[in-house]
Order: structure tokens, then sequence, then C-alpha cells
């Protein structure tokens, strides 16, 4: 890609030095050399001015024995910016107190969860992709009812 027709701003910010293309996925590569895509950079939570990945929180909700799935997403706040907070669809009985301190016992104090919220399942797509928009959008509708 040689950039956005007549459009050279979303060109500079999207063609990095050297015409390499910032995708905005959050990649690492492990011992053996194999990438692993795990997040994207848009959907990072800022917390306090720290960034936090939904993916490594739902990660570990999901190494839970009582956690069948998960989703993490932001919830405005106006003295945070974002608070990250979980929607959890549970295999076994589990509080969200118990889910928050499991999490805040393996995480930096920046990434615990601020909430969590029990669903019958998490939104995916057919092929299983998490919908993190309607979550995020129920998080928006949720926090402008509560004002």
């Amino acid at each position: 890609m040689r950039g956005y027709r007549n459009h050279p701003e979303a060109t500079a910010a999207t063609i990095g030095p050297g015409g390499w293309l910032r995708t905005g996925d959050l990649c690492y590569f492990d011992a053996d050399g194999y990438l692993f895509v795990v997040d994207r950079l848009k959907e990072l939570i800022k917390y306090k001015g720290y960034q936090v990945a939904p993916a490594e929180l739902e990660q570990l909700l999901c190494a839970h024995p009582a956690v069948a799935d998960a989703a993490v997403v932001p919830r405005p706040d106006p003295l945070a910016g974002e608070l990250p907070v979980a929607d959890v669809a549970r295999r076994a009985e589990v509080s969200a107190a118990e889910l928050e301190a499991w999490v805040a016992d393996r995480v930096a104090p920046y990434k615990r969860l601020r909430g969590v919220q029990f669903v019958d399942q998490v939104p995916r797509s057919p092929t299983g992709k998490l919908l993190r928009r309607v979550l995020v959008e129920a998080e928006r509708a949720d926090a402008a009812g509560a004002a």
C-alpha cells in the first residue's frame, strides 16, 4: 500500500518509516520464532494513563476453573478515563469478588478488574470471534443510564 488517496494525514499516520504499514495489531514472537497476534492497539483500555490489554485479562479469567468464557471491555469513568470490566460466562459457581481477587493476584495494580458481571454467553460471531463492540456498546449505554 502506498497510502490513502488524497488523504496525506491518514497516510502519514498509517505508513511508518521505511514504508511499514501500522496495522494496530499487538504481537510477539515466542522462543521458536512463532508469531502470535494477541490484541489490537485500538482495543486497549486506557486506565489513568496506563494501557491495559483486554486479551491478557480474558486469558487469565479463562484459566480460572469456574470460568467458561470471558470478555473484558472498557467502562467510561470520569476520573480514570476507562475501567476494565469483565463479562463472564460461568461453568461453576464463583462470585465476582473471587474473580476480581484472583485476577488482582496475577497482574499489576493498574490492570485489576473494576467489575465483573455474569452473562449466560459471551457474544461471538459464527466463527468464534469475540464481538467486543456489542459489549462495549452495552457498557456505554449502562454508564450513560447511571449518570
